[in-house]
């Protein structure tokens, strides 16, 4: 059963040693994440990570390891406690699910990556399966994914004045725990936007949608410090 969800964004910029210089804007985004990652590891040790990649679909067990070493430093991150031989072409969800772990203590996370263009009712059918295939154990589900990157002057790509109504419509389903407004976003406009989080959390309002319990948002943060909407929350059935 789920026990509890934590969405979060996966920059490179998480890591300390891939930073060259000690950003306050960095803080505040690694702070969040970690922060929401404590949560949901209090709730359960066990993870699922759910997070986008183009060369999808795939899943990575728990025996799995990566490196950040494509973006700098070889930084190694684990899955689970487990001594596997790094893989260098980790994907970058996999990569930072398993960097938050280590950092909270969490025992495990396993990933099952998904293609960023997977339709919405896909992404739905998607959560619904794993309602079922996780009823018999607690688990924590960790939903990765960045919104838009055409935010303001900083923007990765150009400016897109389409990119905050975007994104404000994503903090606010987070902040209720509303899994229609996640499931009604426009995977054409998300993809213009650079927003590959639209995926997973259209599998988290699958998730929730299927659970039948009421959820609530006990944290929910919108953090746009380089251009990039970076999106952290923290769900929790109503008991």
């Amino acid at each position: 059963m789920i026990e509890r969800v934590a969405v979060v964004p996966h920059p490179p910029l998480l890591v300390p040693e891939l930073v060259v210089a000690d950003d306050p804007n960095v803080r505040v985004v690694r702070d969040a994440c970690l922060a929401v990652a404590a949560d949901l590891a209090a709730a359960t040790p066990r993870w699922l990570g759910i997070g986008a990649d183009p060369a999808g679909p795939a899943d990575l067990d728990a025996d799995a390891a990566g490196t950040f070493l494509g973006y700098g430093v070889d930084v190694v991150t684990r899955l689970s406690g487990n001594g596997a031989t790094p893989d260098p072409a980790m994907p970058l969800p996999a990569l930072v699910a398993g960097w938050l772990r280590e950092q909270v203590g969490a025992a495990e996370v396993p990933v099952r990556l998904i293609r960023p263009d997977l339709p919405p009712e896909q992404c739905r059918e998607l959560g619904a399966r794993l309602v079922a295939e996780l009823a018999d154990d607690p688990v924590g589900l960790l939903i990765l994914g960045d919104g838009s990157h055409r935010h303001g002057e900083r923007a990765v790509g150009r400016p897109d004045p389409r990119a905050g109504g975007f994104d404000d419509a994503v903090h606010a389903a987070l902040a209720a725990a509303d899994p229609a407004v996640l499931l009604a976003l426009d995977p054409d406009e998300a993809a213009a936007l650079g927003a590959v989080g639209r995926a997973p959390w259209q599998v988290l309002a699958g998730v929730v949608g299927a659970d039948g319990r009421r959820w609530k948002s006990t944290d929910a943060r919108r953090l746009v410090p380089f251009g990039v909407a970076y999106h952290v929350a923290v769900w929790e059935p109503v008991r």
